[in-house]
């Protein structure tokens, strides 16, 4: 594979990540509840348009915003960040975790672990 097709699979893995990451949090805000409009006043982000971006996948949640975010949808703040360092940097995730399960107990299954698994070694060899 070339350096840039290569460099493309890694960034579509990345973004599958983050969607799946997407719908993880859209689930928690809906099951608690929440418009976006109402999880934004909550986590102090301003425009609540940013909620949406988030839930497709087209962003992340400010790491500072973590604790809030967490709060606001009823996950503990520490499972929140476990969960999010999952998607968004599956790498240090593996390094410090290395079980590849989250603290909720759903989260991944045997089936995802796999699925996970496979794609790190994929961003892994990328990174070399």
């Amino acid at each position: 594979m070339q350096p840039h097709a290569a460099n493309m699979k890694a960034k579509d893995e990345m973004g599958a990540l983050r969607r799946e990451a997407g719908a993880w949090l859209r689930e928690k805000r809906e099951t608690a509840g929440l418009s976006q409009r109402e999880l934004a006043g909550r986590v102090g982000i301003e425009y609540y348009t940013f909620i949406s971006q988030i839930e497709a996948g087209r962003g992340r949640v400010p790491a500072e915003r973590y604790e809030a975010y967490a709060n606001a949808v009823g996950v503990p703040p520490r499972d929140f960040v476990k969960i999010m360092m999952r998607y968004n940097d599956p790498i240090t995730y593996a390094i410090l975790f290395g079980d590849g399960e989250a603290d909720d107990g759903k989260e991944p299954g045997k089936d995802q672990l796999s699925a996970l698994e496979q794609r790190l070694a994929l961003l892994e060899s990328k990174l070399k």
